[in-house]
């Protein structure tokens, strides 16, 4: 094996409408509700999925069609975490509770390091989630780099 991680040499071209996951353990659900009400006009704009009662209350309590997934730990962080593989996700927004232990932990970890690998932009609360929703670049098109994935299998096979 020539290289332990594959090079960012490829770029994707995020589009100014934005895929957004939002997701919230239990304990921020009330804190995510709170923040969305904030950026509801921001996030009508956008493309909206989340993960279980989070994507069920945010679609009640604005009005926006949150396109909803399995709950967490039935497999909804791995439901994001696939899209994030299959770059079909460019915002990830994960109110996660630091104070109560996830029976999930290690799918939480993957998710985390998914959007890490493939450089996507990830907020962990509401004062990371106002600086990316208020960027300029939430509204236009972002060239990014990511792993060039097809290269680096290539590299593996020699």
């Amino acid at each position: 094996m020539s290289d332990a991680q594959p090079p960012r040499q490829a770029i994707r071209t995020l589009q100014p409408r934005k895929r957004i996951a939002l997701i919230a353990h239990d304990g921020k659900k009330s804190e995510m509700l709170e923040w969305a009400t904030r950026w509801k006009d921001t996030l009508s704009q956008h493309e909206l999925i989340g993960t279980g009662t989070t994507s069920k209350r945010l679609q009640t309590a604005l009005g926006l069609d949150v396109e909803g997934l399995m709950s967490g730990p039935l497999g909804g962080d791995q439901q994001i975490g696939a899209r994030i593989a299959e770059q079909r996700l460019d915002v990830l927004i994960f109110f996660w509770d630091p104070f109560s232990p996830q029976p999930h932990d290690p799918d939480v970890k993957a998710l985390l390091r998914l959007a890490a690998l493939w450089n996507v932009p990830v907020a962990c609360n509401a004062a990371s989630a106002d600086f990316l929703l208020s960027s300029p670049y939430l509204s236009e098109s972002y060239d990014m780099s990511i792993p060039d994935a097809a290269a680096w299998a290539q590299a593996r096979t020699v």
